[in-house]
């Protein structure tokens, strides 16, 4: 399936999930926000939230600063 991922255009096997999407792209779940097409997705529902096909997500991570 095609995902845009931040503005890019990337390939992933049908039916991946949320945290596998994560996964795949080496992003841990610690200080992570995900939005599918402008929505929040839960971190509590990552594991079960399949995109579908076209979808554009969002990953957004903490950053301390001062």
């Amino acid at each position: 399936m095609r995902i845009v991922v931040n503005g890019d255009e990337r390939q992933f096997p049908d039916g991946t999930t949320v945290r596998q999407l994560l996964e795949a792209l080496g992003i841990g779940e610690k200080g992570v926000a995900v939005a599918v097409n402008a929505d929040v997705v839960a971190r509590r529902d990552w594991a079960g939230f399949v995109p579908a096909d076209g979808s554009s997500l969002d990953i957004l991570t903490a950053v301390q600063g001062g």
